[in-house]
């Protein structure tokens, strides 16, 4: 049995602004329709005393504290630069202003 009809489909798509074919709408139709039954699938077999996850598998951060460290001499940072004008980078003006 189909929960999702072409008419909300396409309502839908009406609502976001997307302008979809005729061939689009009953492509997404089915398509939504297997997630909404995978959901549904899904729902049946979790219990209360499974928790909620995000992903399968445990992550951890994997990013340094952020500690405040003594920044770099001024001329260590210009030193690869391709051009310096009064100890800053310089770059081509973009905006065409003065």
């Amino acid at each position: 049995m189909s929960t999702i009809s072409r008419d909300e489909v396409a309502r839908v798509a009406a609502l976001a602004r997307i302008d979809l074919r005729q061939d689009e709408v009953d492509r997404l139709a089915g398509e939504l329709d297997v997630i909404v039954e995978s959901v549904a699938r899904i729902s049946e077999v979790a219990t209360a005393d499974v928790p909620a996850t995000s992903h399968p598998l445990p992550l951890t951060n994997v990013f340094r504290d952020d500690v405040p460290e003594a920044p770099l001499p001024v001329e260590d940072v210009l030193a690869g630069a391709p051009q310096q004008e009064n100890g800053r980078f310089a770059v081509p003006q973009i905006l065409g202003e003065e």
